[in-house]
Formats: structure tokens, sequence, C-alpha cells
């Protein structure tokens, strides 16, 4: 369960300060009502605000305390699945839509880190690393297509040794570097929308965890929708329920069925000094192709923020940054000597396929979960187009609804144990 920003974070440790907000106490009105203060909703609240809509988010702990505080970082380009799945799944005419969508997320988060001044270190590129020998073929099948198919043309081949040369490390076997990927502070991303939606006249309760919410005379047309907290009720005649991997029951069976949470875990070691510069030379982030991925940066101040390893159950390791400190030496043995000065854990949702759940649940009630680790670029996207399927302007959801994402194996009792089991796999295959 979030209870807020983890006091080991190294996000927590640096943001742009952010005065706590209160708690919802008695009654709250507002046209729409919003769940979850992460990403997808603060992108619905400021874009509902921006057009003069009266709208209340309820979050359970803090603002960006969920996974949208705590994640890696790293912004890539496109839809979770790769154009040539998209096309398989769901045919040409969509996946071409799906990737104008990934394009307008991408150029959605530059323009409202640049209109509403949110310092979150934003720098550009992002390199996918092969842990395995052999797919340069591939990567130049991949590269050559993306530029044919749909005028994609930042992505360009990294062969081995060029690779080596980069990162640092000689573990890697080539891959591809994308100059329209990159990263930034993710915590101060939300917090920056938070801002930005309060000035634009959203209201925001912190430590209001919606418990349930009904439609007056029944899920049907017509009448309030009713929102309730453990001291107060929000009356709406829209919801859009967000959360992620946190969103536990509210979004209902469906939700539930589709939608699991797993954790991921974090660590900043201590400023590298000059081994900083013979890291990641060019300021990339950088992710592998692991089942579990590797993924990681450098902080403005030179540390190394590494993220790896992942557990499929409640609660997290006992040692955290000795769970992910394994990781990190796998890639860089030489930093056994560097100290680890933050380690933290975060949960998100995944998907069958890594596909986004986006749905109308009911009328006027819709939510957006399992962005299976796309979320930095795509959320705040996808909030604003719940926010114009609020308004009936419904394309954007209806697009995103004819994704798949079936119910995960084995129904309610069995699911999480199966589910447990063939994620174990495919990671015990990565070390093989």
């Amino acid at each position: 369960m979030n209870t807020g920003h983890p006091a080991t974070s190294w996000y927590a440790a640096t943001a742009t300060p952010f005065d706590p907000l209160p708690a919802l106490d008695g009654d709250a009105f507002a046209d729409v009502c919003v769940v979850g203060a992460g990403y997808t909703g603060l992108g619905a609240a400021l874009e509902l605000a921006s057009r003069g809509v009266s709208v209340v988010v309820l979050e359970a702990a803090q603002v960006g305390s969920g996974a949208s505080g705590r994640n890696g970082g790293q912004v890539h380009m496109g839809q979770r699945n790769d154009q040539a799945w998209l096309e398989k799944t769901v045919g040409r005419d969509d996946a071409m839509a799906l990737w104008r969508m990934a394009l307008d997320a991408r150029s959605h988060l530059a323009a409202t880190i640049a209109e509403h001044a949110i310092a979150c270190d934003f720098t550009p590129g992002m390199i996918h690393a092969r842990h395995k020998p052999g797919g340069e073929g591939e990567d130049l099948d991949h590269i050559e297509f993306m530029a044919a198919r749909y005028g994609y043309h930042e992505l360009e081949p990294i062969d081995e040794d060029a690779l080596a040369e980069e990162l640092g490390t000689g573990v890697y076997h080539g891959g591809t570097r994308d100059n329209g990927g990159g990263h930034l502070h993710p915590l101060n991303l939300a917090l920056g929308l938070a801002r930005a939606a309060l000035a634009r006249g959203a209201v925001i309760f912190e430590r209001s965890r919606a418990r349930a919410w009904r439609k007056e005379g029944g899920r049907r047309e017509g009448g309030k929708i009713v929102v309730e907290t453990a001291a107060g009720r929000v009356l709406c005649d829209q919801l859009i329920l967000t959360g992620d991997g946190y969103l536990d029951e509210l979004a209902g069976g469906e939700a539930r069925a589709r939608v699991m949470p797993i954790n991921n875990f974090v660590l900043a070691t201590e400023p590298l000094g000059e081994r900083a510069e013979t890291i990641i030379r060019s300021n990339a982030a950088v992710a592998d192709s692991r089942f579990v991925v590797n993924y990681f940066r450098k902080s403005p101040d030179g540390r190394l923020l590494f993220g790896g390893g992942e557990n499929y159950r409640p609660g997290f390791p006992p040692d955290v940054p000795g769970f992910v400190r394994r990781h990190m030496l796998k890639i860089y043995p030489d930093l056994a000597d560097v100290a680890v000065t933050h380690a933290w854990g975060g949960t998100l949702g995944i998907t069958v396929h890594r596909a986004p759940f986006v749905r109308e649940l009911a009328p006027g009630v819709r939510v957006a979960a399992g962005y299976s680790g796309q979320g930095v670029m795509l959320a705040p996207w996808f909030g604003k187009l719940l926010a114009d399927a609020a308004l009936g302007e419904t394309g954007g959801v209806e697009l995103l609804s004819r994704l798949p994402t079936p119910p995960f194996p084995g129904g309610r009792l069995l699911r999480w144990p199966l589910t447990v089991a063939g994620l174990s796999w495919y990671a015990l295959r990565d070390r093989l």
C-alpha cells in the first residue's frame, strides 16, 4: 500500500518543495472526480481545469507518491508493444493511429514541461542494449521498418564495441539508440503537473483514499456519481479512476482480473566523481533486453540511478539496497566500492500483453491502468484523453479500448500463483 513518499527515495530527497494539501472533510462537488494524483490523474485534472471544468482529485497518500514518483524516469517512444506487434494484433490502421497517439504524447510531454516551467531535468537519448549475442539483423530490420512505414528516423544502431565505450561496460552485445527518448526526474514531473492543475483551478485532496463509488439510482444513465472517502464524499457527473498498480478494488472485477500489481526497485549511488565521465558518456538513459529489465541513467550530480529486480508478491525485500545492488554489479562490477545512498521500491500495474487497460466501466466512469512500465510518456497524455472522453470526445479512449487485455489465467483464486510462476520462469530464463 502507498503510504507516501519513501524516506529512502533519492527523488523525494531532491524534489522541488511541495506544500501538503488538505484531506477531504465533508462533501465536495465537481463536474468530474479523479481518483489518483499520479501522471494520469494529474494530466486529466490539468486538461479539465484548463477547459473550465470543475474537477476534484482524491489522492490516497501524497501527490506523486505512487509509481509516478518512484519510477526509473525513462521516456520510451511508442506504445509498450512495438509497431510490428500492434499491426499483427489490431491491424495496420489502428497501429498507425496508436503510433500517432504516441507521438502526440511525446509532444504533449515536452510542451507541458515547457509551458509550466517544470524543472524535471529532461535529458534526451534512450539506449536499448542487447544482453545476449545475436540480434543485429533484427535491430536493423526494426530501424528500417520504423523509417519506411512510420517515417520515424530517430533510431540508429550501436555495435558491441561502440556500446561498450558508450556505457563503460562490456556486458552487452550492441543495441539501438532512440534520439526521441530520454529521461527526467519523475517526481518533479508529477509535482509540476499538480502545481499546474492547481493554478488552473483544480482541487486536490491528499490523504483521502477513495473507498467506494456508486451511481445514485444504480449504474445506469443519469444520476450523480458518489465517491466515498473515510471523512467525506465527492458528488460528480463523471468519474476517472487512475492509480495503476495501486488501484486496489476500486475499479471492480473487470480491471482486477486484467491488471496485476508487481513491485520494482531502484537505487542511487553516491556521486561517482570522475568515474561518472566513463559511464553512459552521452548521458542517455539505458534499458536492456532482459525480461526483467535493468534500466539505468546518471543523475545531474553524477550518481548512477539503477533499477533492477522485481518481486510478484505483496511487500518488498527486507534489504532493498542489497537486492538492487546485486543487479547493478552484474553490469558494473567495478562499482563494488561505491556506496548506495538511497534505495526504494514501488508498485506498477502490468497486463498479460503489456497493453494498457483503458475502458469505460459504466456510463461516465472510465479507468486507465496497466502501463507496464511505459507510463512516464503515455500517462499524462492518457489523462488528457480521459478528460476528453468525460467531455464527450471519446475517440482516444475508444481506440485504446480495442487493445487486447485478457484476464490473467486462473480466476480469482489461482491467477496470482500462476502469474508468479510464469513471470519467475521468464526471469530465470534470462539468467541461463
